[in-house]
């Protein structure tokens, strides 16, 4: 990070939980802007530069997973959902859509700052120091383009990451041929500091090889490596 004090956009429809929430991150000495709504969070992104979001899910009018979804295909800042459901559905989607992590209502605030440091600490760390320096991953005719975090087709079409796609792909990609399990993939493209949400990573490994493979039910390049993990069985180049 560049700036003395992160930005954080605190964005909860209960003033009860924003407020003293909003206090207690301002004196761990972040930055901290509150909206009650998805619209006003828009207003806030436009208007600043904000380098992580904390996002309730469930919100009158656009809720938090729409927010998610719209600033995941945009690379805005990383997302932090805060959740009261105990549902694993809705953390799974959470994450298949492009949030770094949740936390579950009643949450430790010190937890959420232990998030809030990873995140930022990677951010500040790793992606950004492949994304400046404009790798482009070759296999099998396509392209990662990690400077625009960009897939492209052997045929030259631009193919549409999420952001938890796009991460997990690179991931892989930098190990072809090195057996990652879930744990390891969890911690290579979102750096939890809780358990591991295994369907998460399965879900997308999925939704991935439906983009990349010539035949998803007979991948030949994202190969399950059974009681293992994932294999990114390909021959790759970086340039």
């Amino acid at each position: 990070m560049t700036k003395s004090r992160p930005h954080i956009l605190l964005v909860d429809d209960e003033a009860s939980i924003r407020d003293p929430l909003a206090r207690y991150l301002e004196r761990q000495g972040y930055r901290v802007t509150e909206a009650g709504n998805a619209a006003k969070a828009r207003d806030a992104l436009a208007g600043f530069d904000i380098d992580i979001v904390l996002l309730d899910i469930m919100m009158p009018g656009e809720d938090g997973l729409s927010l998610t979804r719209s600033l995941s295909a945009t690379n805005g800042p990383p997302v932090i959902l805060l959740t009261a459901k105990s549902e694993e559905t809705d953390r799974v989607v959470g994450l298949e859509i492009g949030a770094e992590d949740y936390v579950v209502k009643p949450f430790s605030p010190r937890e959420l700052v232990a998030r809030i440091k990873v995140i930022l600490r990677r951010g500040a760390q790793g992606g950004q120091s492949l994304k400046s320096a404009g790798a482009v991953y070759h296999f099998e005719g396509w392209q990662l383009r990690t400077a625009e975090q960009q897939l492209i087709d052997p045929t030259g079409v631009l193919v549409p990451l999420s952001s938890g796609e796009y991460r997990l792909l690179e991931a892989m990609a930098e190990r072809p041929g090195q057996v990652l399990n879930r744990d390891q993939l969890l911690d290579l493209t979102r750096g939890r500091v809780a358990g591991p949400f295994d369907r998460a990573v399965d879900n997308q490994i999925s939704r991935l090889r439906r983009k990349i493979e010539p035949d998803a039910k007979e991948p030949a390049m994202i190969k399950t490596i059974w009681g293992g993990g994932y294999r990114f069985s390909v021959e790759v180049t970086r340039t």
